[in-house]
C-alpha cells in the first residue's frame, strides 16, 4: 500500500474504530480495564511505532470529531445517574464537585510548579485539566468491582459532574492564559458560573423536550427513538457551543440526567443503544488521542513526571476526599476507597489535546509537554488504580458478594412459594411487587420486600440485580415478566433469568424468552393465575420429593397431569435452582413441587412410577397410571 494512503482521513477513522473495538474485546476476555489496552493500541498503531493511524491527517476536524464523541459519552453518563441515589448522597457529591474539585486543581497546579518547575501559567492549566476523573473509566470499573452502592454513587456522580465543571474551568483558564493581560480572576469566575448555568438550563430544557416526546408512543415512530435522541443531543451540544463556547459538555450531561430519569417507555432501549455507542466512541477517541501523543515527549518528563503522578495519587487525591467527605456519614473504609480510585478519562485527554493545539497556534510554549503529562497521568492512574481497584475493595470489605441469592418479581402466593423453596439453603431472597398487601404478606413471612414496579431502574438497583445468582418473573402478567427478565439480563448482566409464561396466552412464546438468553420457569407455560389462586385459598400445598430413579433428562410433568402438580425448585447438594425446560434430574435430587388437592391420587401415583418418593419416606402405591407416555427427552443442562 502506498505510504500516502495511510494519511487518508477516512481510513484513519476506520482504523481507529476497528482497533478500538478489537482492544475492547480483548480487554473483556482478559478482564482488564479497556482503556489500558486502548492506550497501548493507540501508541502501537500511531506514528511512534507502526505509523498506521495518523491523527494529523484529520487536521482541525480532529477537535470536531472529539467534540461529537464527548457529547454522546457524557449524555450517556448523565443518563446513568439516578436522582434518588444522588439525593441520598447529596452532601458528599456537592462537596466533591465544589471544594474537592478546587483542592485537586490547586494541588495539581502546585505539584506541577514544584516538581516539574513549570511556569505558573502551564502549572495552573495542568491543575484544571486533572480536576476531572471520568465516567468512561469509573463506570466500567465499578461494574466489574461491584462496590457498596453509596460509594459507587459518589464516584459515578463525581466522574460525570466534575467532567462538565472541570472542562469549563479549564477552557476559561486557557482563555485567560492566551487573552490580553489584565483579565482578572473575577472575569474567570463569572464566565465559569455563567457557562455552567447556561449549559445546565439548555440541557434541562432540551432533555425535558426529548423525554416528553419519548413518553408518547406515537410522537416518534417505533424504531426511530434512539437515533432521534442522538440527533437532538448532538444539536444541543453544538448549538450550546455556538451560543456560548464550551458549554456543550454541561448541556449534554444535563440532558442525559433528565432523559435517564424520565418514565418513558423506551428509556431502557435508549440506554442500551447509548452504552453500545459509547463503547465504540471511547475506543475511537482513546486510540486517536493516544496516537497523537509523541512518546519522546512523555519520556522527557522522566522521573519528575512519575513523581507528579505519585503526588496526585497519594497527596492531592486524599486531600480532595478529606474535604469532599468532611461532615458526611461515610465510613473510614469508604473514604479510603474513594481516596484510592480516581483514574482520569476521556475529557482530560480531549481537553489537553485542545490545549496543545491552541497553545501551539498562539505561539506559547508548553502545550506538548502539558498534553504528554496528562497522558502519563491517564495511563498511570488507569493502570495502577484500575487493576488494583478490586483488590483494594476486597481488603476494605466494600465489594458486594456476587452470584448470591435470587430476586423474584411477584410477591403473590406462587412467588412466595418459590421464595421459600429457594431460600431453604440459606439463599438471600428479595421479592418485588407493586401490590402493598402482597408486600406485607411477604414481609410477614420474613422476606426482604421492595414495594414498587419491578421495571423501575431504581427498584432494580436497590434489589442489586447485578450481584444475584438469578432473577425470576412470576407475576400473572407475562409481558411484565419478560421485560423484567430481559432488563436483568441486559442491564445488570444477571447470569440466569426465568420467565413465567401463561398457558393458552398467545402474546409471548418460549422462543421470545430464549432469544435473549432466558429460560421458561416451570419448564413450559403454566396456568400461573390458577396456581396462584390455589395456593392462596389452600387448594394446593408445596411438598418435597426425592428422586430415586436412574439419571434422566426427561421433563418431569406430562401435559395431562401438569394442572395437578407444578414443579418449582430442584435442590442438588448445596445447589438450588428453579425448574426450567433445560433441567434434568438425577438420583438424590430433592424437588419442591406444588400439588393440587383435586386429582392428588393420580399425581401421587404418577410420581411413584417415575421414581419419586416423599421426603418423609412414606411409600406411594403405584397403581395404573392415567398419564400419557413421557415426552421427548431434552439434553440435560443443570
Amino acid at each position: 500500500m502506498h505510504s500516502g494512503t495511510w494519511s487518508d482521513p477516512a481510513l484513519t477513522i476506520a482504523l481507529a474504530l476497528a482497533a478500538g473495538m478489537i482492544a475492547h474485546t480483548v480487554a473483556r476476555h482478559l478482564k482488564v480495564p479497556g482503556i489500558v489496552l486502548l492506550l497501548a493500541t493507540g501508541v502501537l498503531l500511531g506514528p511512534d511505532v507502526l505509523n498506521i493511524v495518523r491523527p494529523a491527517a484529520l487536521g482541525a476536524s480532529l477537535h470536531d470529531l472529539v467534540g461529537f464523541a464527548v457529547a454522546v459519552i457524557l449524555f450517556d453518563g448523565g443518563m446513568s445517574l439516578n436522582l434518588e441515589r444522588l439525593r441520598r448522597e447529596a452532601q458528599s457529591i456537592r462537596q466533591f464537585v465544589t471544594a474537592g474539585a478546587l483542592v485537586t486543581a490547586v494541588g495539581g497546579a502546585l505539584a506541577a510548579r514544584w516538581i516539574l518547575e513549570w511556569n505558573w501559567t502551564t502549572s495552573i492549566l495542568f491543575g484544571t485539566l486533572v480536576m476531572v476523573t471520568g465516567p468512561t473509566v469509573i463506570t466500567p470499573l465499578l461494574r466489574r468491582i461491584k462496590v457498596a452502592p453509596r460509594v459507587a454513587t459518589v464516584l459515578e456522580a463525581e466522574g460525570v459532574l466534575v467532567d462538565a465543571i472541570g472542562a469549563i474551568v479549564a477552557v476559561v483558564a486557557l482563555e485567560i492564559a492566551i487573552g490580553p493581560t489584565g483579565l482578572s480572576v473575577a472575569f474567570g469566575a463569572w464566565h465559569v458560573v455563567s457557562r455552567l448555568a447556561f449549559g445546565a438550563l439548555l440541557g434541562a430544557v432540551g432533555g425535558l423536550a426529548i423525554a416528553t416526546l419519548l413518553r408518547f408512543q406515537r410522537a416518534i415512530p417505533e424504531g426511530l427513538e434512539s437515533v432521534f435522541t442522538l440527533a437532538i443531543v448532538l444539536l444541543l451540544y453544538q448549538g450550546s457551543n455556538a451560543i456560548m463556547p464550551e458549554t456543550g459538555i454541561v448541556t449534554a450531561v444535563a440532558a442525559g440526567l433528565v432523559v435517564g430519569n424520565a418514565r418513558a417507555h423506551v428509556v431502557a432501549e435508549l440506554r442500551e443503544f447509548k452504552e453500545q455507542l459509547t463503547v465504540m466512541l471511547v475506543g475511537l477517541l482513546f486510540v486517536l488521542l493516544a496516537a497523537d501523543v509523541r512518546m519522546i515527549e512523555v519520556a522527557v518528563l522522566g522521573w519528575a513526571g512519575v513523581g507528579l503522578v505519585a503526588a496526585l495519587m497519594f497527596v492531592v487525591r486524599p486531600l480532595n476526599v478529606l474535604v469532599g467527605t468532611w461532615g458526611t456519614d461515610l465510613t473510614g473504609r469508604e473514604k479510603a476507597f474513594l481516596a484510592w480510585l480516581a483514574p482520569r478519562g476521556i475529557v482530560a485527554a480531549a481537553v489537553s489535546s485542545l490545549f496543545a493545539q491552541t497553545l501551539q497556534e498562539e505561539g506559547i510554549a508548553g502545550g506538548s509537554e502539558l498534553r504528554a503529562m496528562v497522558f502519563l497521568v491517564i495511563a498511570a492512574t488507569v493502570l495502577v488504580q484500575g487493576l488494583s481497584g478490586g483488590l483494594v475493595a476486597d481488603l476494605l470489605g466494600l465489594r458486594r458478594p456476587s452470584n448470591r441469592g435470587y430476586v423474584i418479581l411477584g410477591a403473590n402466593p406462587l412467588g412466595r412459594a418459590l421464595a421459600r423453596a429457594l431460600g431453604e439453603t440459606g439463599e438471600e431472597i428479595v421479592l418485588i411487587d407493586s401490590n402493598p398487601q402482597a408486600c406485607r404478606d411477604a414481609e410477614a413471612e420474613g422476606f426482604r420486600t421492595l414495594h414498587g414496579s419491578g421495571l423501575d431502574r431504581g427498584i432494580q438497583e436497590r434489589a442489586e440485580l447485578d450481584t444475584r445468582a438469578g432473577c425470576l418473573g412470576v407475576t400473572t402478567n407475562e409481558e411484565v415478566n419478560l421485560l423484567f427478565a430481559r432488563q436483568a439480563k441486559r442491564d445488570f448482566k444477571a447470569p440466569r433469568v426465568w420467565v413465567a409464561l401463561r398457558r393458552g396466552h398467545l402474546g409471548i412464546n418460549e422462543e421470545a424468552v430464549h432469544r435473549f438468553g432466558g429460560r421458561v420457569l416451570f419448564g413450559e407455560p403454566q396456568a400461573v393465575d390458577l396456581w396462584t389462586l390455589r395456593l392462596e385459598q389452600g387448594e394446593a400445598a408445596v411438598e418435597s420429593w426425592f428422586y430415586d430413579g436412574a439419571k434422566t433428562s426427561s421433563m418431569l410433568v406430562d401435559r395431562d397431569l401438569d394442572l395437578r402438580l407444578l414443579p418449582l425448585v430442584i435442590r442438588r447438594g448445596r445447589l438450588v435452582l428453579p425448574v426450567d425446560e433445560e433441567l434434568g434430574f438425577q438420583n438424590g435430587d430433592l424437588l419442591s413441587l406444588a400439588l393440587a388437592r383435586e386429582g392428588r391420587p393420580e399425581a401421587l401415583s404418577w410420581l411413584g412410577m417415575q421414581g419419586w418418593k416423599p421426603a418423609g419416606g412414606e411409600e406411594i402405591a403405584a397403581g395404573p397410571s392415567v398419564i400419557s407416555s413421557a415426552r421427548e427427552p431434552r439434553e440435560e443442562a443443570f
